[in-house]
């Protein structure tokens, strides 16, 4: 689940509501409302996806489409009021999607909800024919965004991958949708094996010459369950030591600087006002419908409890639980103050702007220094991993290489266990 403002502005979402502190205060509205559209469908499984990814011989599109709508109109009457700001369809493999598909989960959106003005609408794409010459049904579907899976502009690397694209379908797929849509961004994963600091260099800046406003890059990670771990595990290829994927990132992040497109989070680069909205609603710790197998939702209520979902991850138990009862998701949890205070900490911190200590105070329902230590935000401050002002704290760009390292030295030892 793999998250962009209009004009070359910064654009602040807020929610309709305002969430209840303790003691009958009335807290800062929330950033954003979202929707995310999870397909989970793909034509064959990479080696190193860990997503809720599933290949299958055939699909019935209507039924798919007709239990999205229904998962849809669930989650509608627990938000009512409340404003769009976007949609993303992410998996799997969203442009397997029939459009029509597509275009009946946004007009059903539209109708349950009050789309913002400029609604953000993104679909996920991979870069074989078949699905780029979807594009423009897509568009007249209401997409208005779409995120390419490149990967890799190297055939070799592609192979290894397990693409089923080469290299020169995907340039034309990148040529296609800045055709077509205004906004789309491509993603690359690289400290892959065998890849020098010199290969990535020169990819990069190719990737840059194919750009528009928005690049997401990735370095490979070996994630248990999928073909690389087992891979690796026998030694069937070596990942690059941590040193040499630091060496990567520092490359990465002085050449995207360079080239106007600096990180506004972890992994993901954009000019100035062309962040993906999407994802930002999620590291603003701001609310999000989840619909499909396995899609998330984090949901404040009219009561200001804020509850997660989390929908069955097998395509047929989701599709049949919807059939019989109108959505597929596991009981909710109703998320502890505590809880959110560190699902706001940790998003929060992945974005180089960093997170407000209003964000955390309206989320723990007390002084964010009750659960942050300031004296050990003062020595990571001294070795330039963060800055602090009276507002908030940010990683730097070393910071944001070592975020989850930074996140268990401040958090208090008695919440250690959040």
């Amino acid at each position: 689940m793999p998250l962009d403002s209009k004009d070359g502005r910064e654009i602040i979402l807020t929610a309709p509501h305002p969430d209840p502190l303790p003691g009958g205060e009335r807290g800062q509205v929330r950033e954003g409302f979202g929707l995310y559209v999870h397909w989970p469908f793909c034509v064959s499984k990479c080696p190193y996806c860990d997503f809720n990814s599933h290949v299958r011989e055939s699909v019935d599109h209507a039924d798919w489409r007709d239990a999205l709508v229904r998962e849809l109109r669930h989650y509608a009457a627990m938000t009512p009021g409340r404003t769009l700001d976007s949609i993303f369809f992410g998996g799997g493999t969203p442009s397997l999607m029939e459009p029509g598909t597509v275009a009946a989960v946004i007009d059903e959106a539209a109708r349950l909800w009050t789309p913002a003005r400029d609604i953000e609408i993104t679909l996920e794409a991979n870069p074989t024919s078949a699905e780029t010459g979807k594009f423009r049904a897509f568009k007249s579907a209401g997409v208005n965004r779409v995120s390419v899976g490149i990967q890799s502009l190297y055939d070799r690397d592609l192979k290894f991958l397990g693409r089923a694209h080469d290299a020169a379908q995907g340039k034309t797929a990148i040529t296609m949708a800045s055709s077509i849509f205004d906004r789309f961004s491509f993603d690359l994963i690289y400290v892959r094996p065998e890849q020098t600091l010199l290969d990535w260099e020169t990819e990069l800046r190719e990737a840059l010459t194919l750009a528009g406003g928005h690049l997401s890059l990735y370095q490979l990670t070996i994630e248990q369950g999928t073909a690389f771990h087992t891979m690796a595990a026998r030694g069937d290829f070596q990942m690059p030591q941590d040193d040499l994927a630091a060496d990567f990132y520092e490359l990465t992040q002085r050449i995207m600087a360079e080239a106007g497109r600096p990180a506004y989070e972890v992994s993901n680069h954009a000019r100035p006002g062309q962040e993906s909205r999407h994802n930002l609603i999620y590291w603003h710790y701001g609310d999000y419908v989840g619909i499909g197998p396995g899609a998330h939702g984090r949901l404040t209520l009219q009561n200001g409890h804020k509850i997660a979902t989390r929908a069955h991850r097998a395509p047929e138990v989701w599709l049949d639980r919807v059939r019989t009862s109108g959505f597929g998701a596991h009981p909710y949890e109703d998320l502890t103050r505590d809880q959110r205070f560190m699902e706001a900490l940790l998003m929060g911190l992945r974005l180089r702007e960093g997170v407000r200590f209003q964000t955390l105070e309206q989320e723990a329902g007390r002084p964010w220094n009750n659960l942050l230590d300031e004296k050990k935000i003062g020595v990571l401050q001294t070795e330039g991993l963060v800055e602090k002002n009276d507002e908030s704290l940010r990683p730097t760009l070393k910071g944001l290489q070592r975020v989850n390292a930074i996140i268990s030295y401040v958090i208090k030892e008695h919440g250690k266990s959040l």
